[in-house]
């Protein structure tokens, strides 16, 4: 029996990672994600799985990130009743992160049934509801760094650190293989590499001479500025600076893991050493408030997180946990600065402070991390002039502002280091978990590394390879899901309409008169009657 691998997330997009591997011992995942972006990719996490869940033995997971984790809960309702192995850190971020994944679905639900009333349609179940995200717990195991965990049917696996989030690891598999000449596959998993002089973390490491390899892409064609701590620090105080002087508002959506701890060591900092205004500081998000307690309990294990945590305590910052705290913050016109998830803007409070805060020229929106096609976050990002949020339309007059220096993800040069270092490759490297203009820059770059041609690999979603005869499985190609690979990465008609809305609204409010919003009105009526 051969061993193969089937891609069932993260081929030529940046979410939903999820590898099924099949050797002559069993079946395992590595990764289990959420599709996330727009609304037609997002469908995805709706349908059957591509495999059947209670066939799968266990499952190894490199990191606590949702589009790699989020959807163990749907697994084990549907039928997996194995353990899922990863870090102790890994384990208790998501201790939090998967109820909290499943009350963000549960609202989802209700709120889209409630229009689904209105329109005579059926109601729709979530994806799974907090108790499944509490109860999924009961199934991880803990693993060390570099310490081998023996697994079922031959197999055997060991965790490096990423350097990405606490508890981030690319994964080591030593699998038996009946067909090869020596027995065994190596195999590495890269999960998310960090970036050079990241905060908390030591460099990316895991050992090097590989069969195959599966190397992330999110930034493969992307070379940032490379920044010291103190450097960074400086970047994000102008920006505090700037918004403090014109008396305004800096609203930051981040990620509650990982990103929200280092702004908030960053600004405690600044504010300490007088670097920036003594303003309140509010992070409104219940899970960056307990994915910070989980750092706390972790501090031992990282570096640049003095005293037991006590760099991110500052009398200035303020935690808001409940929903009416949150509101009370919005007795701010200036003077503060507010950190909420989700990072791209998607979900989470993070949206409420949209609303009221988008319409000022004074406040500065700060996108510190990565936003992925179609989500709000890039919409903004790209400078729309209005967007809608919760059914209403928003104008966005604030400043935009992005800074790039806080990504938990390697640019194209240390993405290149980390390869480099893994060398030699023997078979291939599957280039995954990123968008397609991405993975064509650096797989052009690798060639000039001297990696041959043919050993470097783009999949698609649900292809399946041969590992032991180094072939791609050709009846997979035509067994796509829904979902048209032209369609990933990209805005979907959910997008063009909401968009279409807006301009719309805008054509209209920039009308002379009546009789001219009656012309528009009459020409959008008509193409309507033309192409039905």
């Amino acid at each position: 029996m051969s061993v193969t691998l089937k891609f069932c997330g993260a081929a030529e997009t940046v979410t939903g990672s999820c590898y099924l591997l099949t050797y002559p011992g069993g079946q395992c995942l590595i990764d289990c994600g959420m599709f996330q972006g727009s609304k037609t990719l997002k469908e995805l996490n709706y349908d059957p799985f591509p495999f059947n869940p209670e066939e799968i033995d266990f499952v190894l997971l490199t990191h606590a990130h949702i589009d790699h984790s989020g959807l163990v809960p749907k697994l084990i309702k549907q039928g997996f009743e194995g353990p899922v192995y990863t870090t102790a850190a890994t384990r208790d971020l998501l201790s939090y992160m998967l109820p909290d994944s499943g009350y963000i679905h549960e609202r989802e639900v209700e709120r889209l049934n409630q229009r689904n009333l209105q329109r005579g349609r059926e109601a729709v179940q979530p994806i799974y509801t907090r108790h499944d995200g509490e109860m999924a717990l009961e199934s991880f195991r803990a693993v060390q760094y570099e310490k081998w965990t023996e697994l079922p049917g031959g197999m055997r696996a060991r965790f490096w650190n990423a350097g990405h989030i606490l508890g981030a690891a690319s994964i080591e598999l030593e699998v038996k293989d009946n067909d090869a000449s020596g027995g065994m596959l190596r195999l590495l998993f890269s999960g998310d590499i960090g970036s050079e002089y990241k905060m908390f973390h030591p460099d990316p490491d895991a050992p090097e001479q590989w069969d195959y390899v599966f190397c992330e892409t999110t930034y493969g064609d992307r070379v940032r500025e490379r920044l010291t701590p103190d450097a960074r620090r400086q970047e994000l105080a102008a920006e505090v600076r700037d918004t403090m002087s014109a008396k305004g508002v800096l609203l930051i959506p981040a990620f509650a893991v990982e990103r929200t701890q280092e702004l908030l060591a960053d600004l405690s900092i600044l504010s300490k050493s007088g670097q920036i205004p003594s303003v309140p500081i509010f992070l409104d998000s219940p899970l960056a408030i307990r994915a910070t307690r989980v750092f706390g309990a972790h501090a031992d294990e990282l570096e640049d997180f003095t005293d037991g945590g006590n760099l991110m305590t500052n009398p200035n910052i303020h935690f808001t946990e409940t929903v009416d705290q949150s509101k009370a913050i919005h007795m701010y016109s200036s003077g503060v600065i507010i950190m909420a998830a989700s990072g791209m803007c998607d979900a989470g409070r993070i949206r409420h402070h949209l609303k009221k805060y988008l319409p000022a020229a004074t406040t500065t929106l700060l996108l510190v991390g990565y936003q992925a096609p179609a989500t709000l976050g890039s919409l903004l990002a790209k400078g729309v002039k209005s967007v809608r949020i919760q059914g209403e339309d928003v104008k966005v007059r604030a400043r935009i502002k992005q800074l790039d220096i806080y990504s938990g993800h390697a640019d194209h040069d240390g993405l290149i280091d980390w390869v480099s270092a893994r060398l030699p490759i023997t078979k291939g490297i599957f280039l995954t978990h990123g968008e397609k203009p991405a993975i064509q820059v650096f797989r052009d770059d690798l060639i000039g590394l001297g990696i041959e041609v043919e050993k470097i690999l783009i999949p698609q979603l649900d292809d399946e390879i041969d590992l032991s005869h180094g072939k791609w499985i050709e009846s997979t190609k035509s067994a796509k899901r829904k979902i048209a690979q032209t369609n990933i990465g990209k805005t979907d008609w959910h997008n063009d309409l909401a968009q279409f809305s807006l301009d719309l609204r805008d054509a209209l409010d920039a009308a002379a008169d009546e009789k001219r919003r009656a012309v528009i009105l009459r020409r959008v009526q008509r193409a309507l009657a033309e192409d039905g």
